[in-house]
């Protein structure tokens, strides 16, 4: 099911980041932690994180304990609510990187699923110019998947099918 939501697509990006060079499921298995610590990934009251709240954070097993991930993360913050201050939904600047609606692939073997697009290319420079971190193109790409941005389920999948249905009501 696609995402429109700005706080759910700032807690899928930060997830992504917080995902890189680990398995999906570490990150999965933390997620009701990560949304306690941070503050339900409300991006204004992480973008007021002070060092205090980092080394609390950075203490806390229940989360990745990367420094840089958790300064990426407080990063984010503020580079979203400059893009909110520009006028724009968060929504709005991320979906038009697929003209607002997801794009249906037909991918017979996993072989075919890239792990990068021109547009999560595009997505990952805008974002970088934005001031965010942690986006480069590949997580910008399992962004995509899992905000419901691209339909990669194969063809052989029953999911294609019911997403496809899903993005067109």
């Amino acid at each position: 099911m696609p995402h429109y939501d700005d706080r759910e697509l700032f807690e899928l990006l930060i997830l992504e980041g917080a995902q890189a060079g680990l398995s999906w499921s570490t990150v999965l298995k933390k997620r009701e932690h990560y949304r306690r610590v941070f503050d339900g990934f409300n991006p204004e009251l992480i973008a007021r994180y002070n060092d205090l709240k980092s080394a609390e954070l950075l203490a806390d097993p229940g989360i990745i304990r990367n420094r840089a991930k958790v300064a990426a993360t407080i990063q984010n913050a503020k580079a979203f609510q400059a893009i909110k201050a520009d006028g724009q939904t968060f929504s709005d600047f991320l979906w038009h990187f697929v003209d607002g609606k997801p794009i249906q692939n037909h991918w017979q073997s996993m072989a075919d699923v890239p792990s990068k697009t021109v547009q999560s290319d595009a997505m990952s420079k805008a974002l970088s110019r934005a001031g965010f971190k942690f986006v480069g193109s590949t997580i910008c790409y399992a962004f995509m998947q899992a905000s419901g941005m691209v339909n990669d389920h194969l063809l052989s999948c029953p999911r294609h099918a019911e997403i496809k249905t899903l993005s067109h009501s």
